[in-house]
């Protein structure tokens, strides 16, 4: 089962995040995300634990518990939907319609 975590300290590391969760069963993997510009933590991860009941037990047990200073939420993640990718708004070329309402093309010189 994979688990979402929330509210980590930026101080918390993947191996922290595994170690907080290993006393519940075999970790298959703990990751904690980070922003891409900086390398920052963004104050949350994801643990995966191949044993549901384990999983279960860790949710019940970390949602709400503090560690580090911080108050967990924890929950099982949810699969992440597809999103159309953004074109940013396009722009940046000439706007035709615009320049037909001048009287054709504008000359830019």
């Amino acid at each position: 089962m994979n688990i979402f975590v929330a509210g980590l300290s930026f101080k918390v590391n993947d191996a922290d995040l595994a170690s907080l969760f290993e006393e519940y069963g075999t970790i298959a993997s703990a990751k904690v995300i980070t922003d891409r510009q900086s390398g920052r933590s963004k104050g949350y991860g994801f643990v995966e634990i191949n044993d549901n009941d384990a999983a279960e037990r860790a949710i019940a047990e970390l949602n709400g518990a503090e560690y580090d200073g911080r108050t967990l939420s924890v929950s099982e993640a949810k699969p992440r939907e597809e999103r159309p990718r953004n074109s940013y708004g396009g722009g940046g070329g000439r706007d035709r319609d615009r320049d037909r309402d001048r009287g054709g093309y504008r000359n830019r010189y």
